[in-house]
């Protein structure tokens, strides 16, 4: 389906994290088959210029996106200058499992088949959240992603189908994600996107990626859908 020419639902939402809030952009495209949630690098958020691309791909595609702050406020301010919680991989996914508990209770939203499109040390977050939530999550995509950090046995416990997307001349993260790649069990790809570095700024480099992530979502959103 190609929303492009209808209109988008958009909407700022607040989601409980325990004791917390974290702050979110919902968009819903008309009759969108999807929804897919965004965990951010390191020292980034819900306004990140490269997720927002990719998030604005997704919803011409028809595809409902969510883009959130993983941190609070505070923990903003504070990461800002020791880097405490970027890093913390285990915070990180507790906040991905959070913001899905939350869709899981929103009645426009609850019966929503939902991916993960996850980058840099976020796309270690959501392979763990994958690897917990099951069946539950229908996908996940890194794109310039650290899978290697979510662990061996994550790794292979993980059911969603996985895609890796690497830039060609991101040297060292390639070599990482061919290791995560050979743990993971479930359906599984890696795309190297030529001439591209860690954060994609090349022309049509992170288009590219984009559109794997598209059709990745694409695919296995409508293969779950035509299964039930």
């Amino acid at each position: 389906m190609n929303s492009a020419a209808q209109p988008l639902n958009a909407r700022e939402v607040r989601i409980p994290a325990g004791d917390a809030w974290l702050y979110g952009d919902l968009a819903t495209p008309p009759g969108f088959a999807g929804l897919v949630l965004f965990a951010h690098g390191s020292g980034s958020g819900r306004h990140s210029a490269r997720n927002r691309r990719v998030a604005q791909q997704l919803q011409q595609a028809g595809i409902a996106t969510l883009l959130f702050d993983l941190l609070t406020i505070e923990e903003e301010r504070v990461d800002l200058h020791t880097r405490k919680h970027r890093f913390d991989i285990p915070l990180l996914t507790r906040r991905m499992q959070d913001a899905c508990e939350w869709v899981w209770t929103r009645p426009e939203l609850r019966s929503t088949r939902i991916g993960y499109f996850g980058a840099s040390t976020g796309s270690a977050a959501a392979i763990i959240a994958a690897a917990r939530l099951g069946e539950r999550i229908a996908a996940v995509v890194s794109r310039g992603g650290r899978p290697d950090l979510a662990g061996p046995a994550v790794l292979a416990a993980v059911t969603a189908p996985t895609l890796l997307i690497v830039g060609g001349a991101d040297h060292g993260v390639i070599e990482l994600n061919l290791q995560a790649l050979q743990h993971l069990k479930c359906p599984k790809d890696l795309v190297i996107v030529p001439g591209a570095t860690h954060l994609f700024d090349e022309r049509g480099a992170l288009d590219a990626a984009a559109g794997a992530a598209v059709d990745w979502f694409q695919h296995h959103m409508t293969a779950v859908e035509q299964a039930l």
